[in-house]
């Protein structure tokens, strides 16, 4: 759907706004203050060094503080409305920052021209990004309006409310469109639903195949039935593809979590597998994860050997373990721990440790009670498989049977898994695959409610366990 490109649209054009504004901003500035400060042509402020290191730096500066907004996160699901507001406030924001922190030291102490350069420096930004911005995203609805851009979905069900469902998906609009592969019968899970005459190219028993086939992109579940056990069933099983799951409106009634709708204009769609995390978060959430993960990797090597030389010396193997873990959207990658049990421990399969587990080697006791054994894992964060807060990740062999009991584990899958977690934290270790599913309810809560402040309480829980030593 040219994802790519319409980002790079939107990154040349904000760029090219903030040099065009830091131009003319200078322009009047010098007709303004500076040709009265010494400056006798308008050439010579313009090459002034400090004119110079600005325009060279600034539009980068406005492309970071676009980026930590979250703009450019979703670039094909764009309002001239939102965008509207979106650009204001950012905007404003980046203006106190640059006026400040460049500009005001240059300016005669008058809160007069204080305003007015605030003022000129504010709009000219503002105007110049806002009308590239709405340029772009005119064309994008036009595009979309033509269905040149749409997003490739299955319908299941096939009864009236699948039908009515398509009908309203077909009529234009300037929100994303759909494009409807085709409908999904799934009697087999939903044996009281009504059913209806549409046309099914398969069943969900077939719906793996169908999805690689068609490349579809997203779910859509619009079924005839008042069983809301049944459909919460039918849900479950589709959390496996790791798709977005829509619902219409209408059958929100039975989410208990926050809901994400699709748009306003055009027909309403809630999003049962996304959350309420701010996209500007995220994108703030994953620099911190580096920056922090690097600086403990660098500060802790002296104390990481020393960890190192004492599992050594404990018993005889690896300082280390690695084993495959189920992360982000699903993707298979290498944990690494330092080693806290004998070099055999499973020989014989996998097998979660116990309390009093005679497997535990005497130092291993100690690094698991202070939860030592986990930081080599800011390795894992630094490479970008891992948060530092975010649902444990788990071996696909136990995922297996997890997800015979909760098949909404899967949801886990739509972040990255972390050092830490709020099931860690009020839970700890699980010894069976029930403890596993029991702590799993705190991590789809704290899926549910994500936010940086929530990361940040979670950390200081960690620290006080890891400092108190009640990690086990």
């Amino acid at each position: 759907m040219g994802k790519k490109s319409q980002l790079f649209k939107y990154l040349l054009a904000d760029f090219l706004s903030a040099n065009l504004a830091w131009f003319v901003f200078n322009i009047v500035r010098y007709y303004l203050i500076a040709q009265y400060e010494g400056f006798t042509y308008l050439t010579d402020f313009m090459s002034y060094r400090h004119v110079v290191k600005g325009q060279i730096l600034i539009p980068f500066g406005w492309l970071i503080l676009y980026y930590y907004s979250g703009y450019y996160n979703k670039p094909l699901e764009k309002s001239r409305l939102s965008e509207f507001f979106t650009t204001f406030g950012t905007v404003f924001l980046g203006t106190i920052v640059i006026f400040f922190g460049v500009v005001l030291k240059n300016l005669p102490e008058s809160f007069h021209v204080y305003y007015e350069q605030f003022s000129y420096l504010f709009l000219f930004t503002f105007g110049f990004t806002y009308f590239f911005r709405l340029i772009i995203t005119n064309q994008t609805s036009r595009k979309i309006r033509k269905r040149e851009w749409t997003i490739r979905a299955l319908i299941l069900g096939n009864g009236e409310k699948a039908l009515q469902t398509k009908r309203l998906l077909d009529k234009p609009s300037e929100s994303l469109m759909y494009s409807i592969q085709g409908f999904i019968d799934t009697s087999i899970l939903l044996p009281h639903q009504k059913t209806g005459n549409q046309p099914v190219i398969g069943s969900v028993a077939d719906l793996g195949s169908l999805i690689n086939e068609l490349g579809t992109e997203e779910l859509i579940v619009a079924v005839d039935t008042d069983d809301d056990d049944e459909l919460l069933g039918l849900l479950y099983s589709l959390y496996q593809y790791k798709l977005p799951i829509k619902l219409p409106i209408s059958q929100t009634k039975l989410l208990t979590g926050g809901i994400k709708i699709r748009t306003i204009t055009g027909y309403p769609l809630i999003d049962v597998t996304d959350n309420n995390f701010p996209e500007g978060e995220k994108n703030i959430k994953h620099t911190l994860d580096r920056l922090i993960s690097g600086f403990v990797l660098l500060l802790l090597s002296p104390i990481y050997l020393y960890w190192a030389i004492r599992v050594k010396l404990d018993s005889p193997g690896p300082v280390f373990i690695k084993q495959e873990r189920i992360g982000y959207r699903g993707k298979p990658f290498m944990i690494y721990k330092f080693r806290t049990m004998r070099n055999d421990a499973e020989k014989d399969g996998p097998l979660l440790s116990s309390e009093n587990d005679e497997r535990i080697t005497p130092y291993g006791q100690i690094m698991r009670k202070y939860r030592l054994d986990e930081f080599p894992q800011f390795w894992n964060v630094l490479k970008g498989d891992m948060s530092l807060v975010g649902p444990r990740p788990e071996r696909k062999y136990y995922i297996e049977k997890i997800v015979k009991q909760a098949p909404y584990f899967y949801l886990l899958h739509n972040v990255r898994p972390g050092i830490t977690s709020w099931g860690m934290v009020k839970f700890g270790y699980a010894r069976n695959v029930e403890e596993m599913i029991e702590r799993m309810q705190y991590d789809i809560m704290y899926y549910e409610n994500m936010s940086l402040m929530l990361d940040i309480k979670i950390v200081i829980y960690t620290i006080k366990t890891i400092c108190t030593g009640k990690g086990i």
